[in-house]
């Protein structure tokens, strides 16, 4: 198992075009992926369950992964993140 924690810093927040490239990183990936932000969790691999969060600018969320790939995965996440400028 594997979590990191994140704070949204982006203007527009997690809108579709990161919650996009968000949800094809953990697609690559066997593990459970679940993105948890204001007490709800949603699986990341669900394009609608990450939309329907309505994650904003300067929230903190968390990402946590549990499975055999856990620690590649929660690597990609991370990039993601960072190329997305998140």
């Amino acid at each position: 198992m594997a979590e990191k924690t994140f704070k949204v810093t982006s203007e527009s927040g997690i809108h579709a075009r990161p919650a996009t490239a968000l949800v094809q990183a953990a697609g690559k990936f066997n593990s459970d992926i679940n993105l948890e932000f204001n007490g709800r969790s949603v699986n990341l691999k669900s394009i609608m369950g990450v939309m329907s969060l309505g994650i904003g600018q300067g929230a903190e969320i968390k990402v946590i992964v549990e499975g055999a790939d856990a620690q590649e995965a929660i690597e990609a996440i991370s990039e993601a993140f960072k190329n997305e400028g998140l």
